[in-house]
């Protein structure tokens, strides 16, 4: 970590988005994948709340029924998916954050209103990303909500959906997919941001002082509680998601679709595994920033924040 590269990478250059862009797959990709036993179970009890007792009691039951391996449905499309999300969100972001400070507006105006640039920044960027993440979710909550599961890898799921409903099948969830990723990026990364920010100035030595170690423990901590605001202010949505991507029936409107889904589960329904998701947020969002800028020191530039 203290070794620093001998080539400079210049900021909002090419190589620095492209940087950031790989930076995100790395911090993506991974960090989601390594908690798809804990999404199995909660994807499962979102759409039947009364299918297991607690997660310990959903893994035991689905090693008992459908064998070990299962408890990993799901997986190949979650890797996939959040790679490419990671790709454009945090390589978006950057961007993003860049154009709107010294392109849309006034810097010093922007300069005055960095929260206004953080949350329009994470916006676009998002809204971007879960189009390329869409496909590959769609696959991953009929696998995690089927049993048995809609398809066995997600090569079979890709011709599966594409044979059975055309291209339209991977997007039907794109709209609450937008309800819940973007009020959670825009969350995510605001309330990071800030709250590094405090962190820095109640610290008596300036941020360009400290070591690369203790910057990226800053982000570390930023980002499990940028990560517990985000699964609250997401949550509903990603229930909807779930249920919408199983249960959306063949001519049915977004909107009907929604209606149906909330008048059968009412609003306390839309809370259904939210301790389970504080928890898997909370830990992948700090293991993401934590990723992320150990990349950005890795490779010569500095953290987030």
């Amino acid at each position: 970590m203290s070794e620093k590269p001998s080539h400079k990478i210049q900021l909002y250059s090419n190589e620095f988005y492209s940087a950031c862009t790989l930076g995100g797959i790395v911090a993506c990709g991974p960090t989601h994948s390594s908690v798809a036993p804990l999404d199995l179970v909660k994807c499962r009890l979102q759409v039947n709340p009364t299918l297991y007792k607690s997660n310990v009691d959903g893994w035991k039951s689905i090693i008992r029924t459908e064998g070990f391996k299962k408890i990993f449905t799901g997986l190949g499309a979650t890797f996939i998916g959040y790679s490419l999300q990671g790709a454009g969100k945090y390589g978006g972001y950057e961007f993003f954050k860049h154009f709107y400070t010294n392109s849309v507006v006034n810097p010093d105006l922007a300069k005055r209103h960095l929260t206004s640039v953080y949350l329009c920044a994470s916006a676009t960027a998002e809204f971007f990303a879960d189009i390329m993440l869409c496909p590959f979710e769609a696959i991953k909550v009929r696998q995690q909500t089927t049993i048995p599961p809609f398809c066995n890898n997600v090569f079979q799921g890709l011709s599966k959906v594409y044979s059975l409903e055309g291209l339209a099948g991977f997007y039907k969830g794109i709209v609450p997919l937008w309800c819940r990723q973007i009020p959670y990026t825009m969350c995510k990364f605001t309330s990071f941001e800030e709250i590094v920010q405090a962190i820095y100035r109640r610290i008596p030595t300036p941020k360009e002082q400290l070591s690369s170690l203790s910057q990226i423990s800053v982000s570390f901590l930023g980002g499990y509680l940028a990560g517990i605001l985000c699964a609250v202010v997401s949550h509903p949505a990603d229930v909807m998601v779930s249920k919408i991507n199983s249960e959306k029936k063949e001519g049915e409107s977004m909107i009907q679709s929604s209606k149906r889904i909330y008048k059968a589960i009412g609003f306390g329904g839309l809370w259904n595994g939210l301790l389970v998701r504080i928890v898997m947020v909370g830990t992948l969002t700090s293991f993401q920033w934590l990723i992320y800028d150990s990349f950005k020191v890795k490779v010569g530039l500095p953290t987030t924040g």
